[in-house]
């Protein structure tokens, strides 16, 4: 899913055009800390503690998240550790901005990889001064965006933004130029200001683009000026950040919940006042796809890439040779990736009852672990084999007897794995209604995996098939038509080994 995509369906979602930044400002944070009795802690727990509380209490009222990275570089490698937590703790479902700022040529293509590949960031914010050339390694990456900041609230910047006249200023040049270096749904553009002048004429030269308001408003009539000035024709594509002095106060969640239905009331106002077409509605502009894209398709690419398939021959644990396999060991060695396989998981988990998460040893602990984690579940696991020494446990983690425990694993093949380790689990006196698998191969030549977890009153849910990841690399093109016959006609499996 795009960026683009990814903004609207959150704005849809949540009802809301607020942005939020996540910048641990020790100075801001000062009573925050006091009145949560953390001043003994050191800044990095004090950093986390209040990032959680106000993702937890505004991930319903925002759409997207921006966090500014100089406040984690301040901190030294543990604050780059605290932005991989940021983009653990907000939901995929809502764009993650890195707010940089970022001007320099010589680290622009190792910085589009951090923080699009390996952090796993939505958009990043650009300063324009460098020209195309700035922003071109970003747009490299087609899922993700730019945002292009055009004018600065600062005081003393206004001897060069507003240079050399206001009749045709710099700032208005620079939102011209750059709307030519990508396309709406992939570049945005950051306006700081709090005149609703300033913001009109930014519009006027830019009216498809979304706009990302930096500076805050100090009366309720600034804001309606500053919506009338910044939306759309059709009331939409301006985004608002939330004040940052409400990041700190302890009702964070229903004061943000009511400057999200403020702004939502004046919006409608504004679209009252302007009407679309001829019955007034208001159509959000949307880029039209030549077709439906299997909002997997990403996932599905970035794991063929890191090798997860391969092509060949292959001895399996039986003696069979297969002509390809499936190997997804190497997702936890990238933990943007991995976040992403384990979200994948939660999709398909979501609504199935449980008490307790099992990981069928070895293949699918990590996951299992992950997903314990994400999904604040225990976890348990059957041992493989029962040690002779120690305590000699059929099963690891603590668990009552009639306890639902959901079953996850990583490949369901023969499906033998799977019902061994449910088979030890039932012995324990626990409950396995369900199985969660990543992909589900399908194919078998002796004896369909499905049926075997059917007649053992075992339902089986998962995140893949192989028809679909073939789907996905034909449509980008990734494999070729022997690799495509590889895959659809095949008549054997291939074995996930630990």
């Amino acid at each position: 899913m795009g960026f683009f995509v990814s903004l609207t369906e959150a704005i849809a979602e949540n009802q809301s055009l607020l942005v939020t930044g996540l910048d641990p400002n020790p100075e801001m944070l000062q009573n925050w800390v006091q009145r949560r009795g953390m001043a003994g802690r050191s800044f990095l727990s004090q950093a986390r503690y209040w990032i959680k509380e106000v993702v937890e209490a505004t991930s319903t009222h925002v759409c997207a998240y921006k966090p500014s990275l100089g406040f984690y570089q301040a901190l030294g490698p543990i604050g780059l550790e605290l932005l991989r937590e940021v983009r653990e703790l907000v939901p995929l479902s809502i764009p993650l901005i890195i707010d940089a700022k970022h001007g320099d040529l010589n680290t622009s293509s190792a910085l589009a990889h951090y923080l699009f590949r390996d952090l796993g960031a939505d958009a990043v914010t650009l300063s324009p001064l460098a020209g195309q050339d700035i922003a071109a390694p970003f747009l490299l990456h087609p899922s993700r965006a730019v945002v292009v900041t055009c004018h600065s609230s600062n005081a003393a910047a206004r001897v060069l933004q507003h240079y050399p006249d206001e009749t045709n200023p710099l700032y208005l040049r620079i939102v011209r130029e750059c709307q030519l270096w990508a396309t709406p749904e992939q570049l945005l553009l950051e306006v700081g200001t709090s005149d609703p002048e300033i913001l009109a004429r930014v519009r006027q030269e830019a009216p498809e683009r979304f706009l990302i308001l930096r500076s805050l408003w100090g009366e309720e009539e600034r804001l309606e000026a500053l919506l009338q000035a910044g939306l759309t024709a059709a009331a939409d594509g301006l985004l608002l950040p939330l004040p940052q002095n409400l990041l700190v106060e302890d009702d964070i969640g229903p004061r943000a919940e009511q400057l999200k239905l403020r702004i939502e009331e004046q919006r409608l106002r504004c679209l009252e006042a302007r009407p679309i077409g001829g019955d007034g509605s208001c159509q959000l502009w949307l880029p039209q796809p030549e077709a439906a894209v299997d909002p997997m398709e990403e996932l599905i690419v970035d794991l063929f890439d890191i090798g997860c398939l391969l092509f060949g021959e292959y001895v399996q644990a039986s003696g069979a040779v297969f002509n390809y396999y499936i190997d997804l060991r190497q997702i936890i060695s990238d933990p943007n990736l991995f976040h992403r396989v384990l979200h994948a998981y939660a999709e398909v988990i979501e609504g199935l009852p449980f008490d307790r998460i099992a990981g069928i040893p070895y293949g699918s602990l990590p996951t299992a672990t992950g997903l314990s984690l994400q999904l604040h579940k225990p976890l348990i696991y059957p041992r493989k084999e029962v040690k002779a020494h120690g305590a000699r446990r059929l099963i690891e983690g603590d668990f009552d007897p009639g306890d639902r425990v959901l079953v996850v694993d990583d490949i369901l093949i023969t499906g033998r794995s799977v019902l061994e380790g449910i088979g030890k689990l039932e012995s324990s006196g626990l409950i396995v209604d369900d199985v969660v698998v990543f992909i589900d191969h399908g194919g078998v030549a002796d004896s369909s995996a499905r049926e075997r977890l059917d007649a053992a009153g075992v339902r089986c849910h998962a995140v893949l098939d192989i028809d679909r990841i073939t789907a996905a690399l034909r449509a980008v093109g990734r494999i070729g038509e022997t690799e495509l016959a590889v895959l659809e006609h095949r008549t054997l499996v291939t074995a996930s080994v630990p």
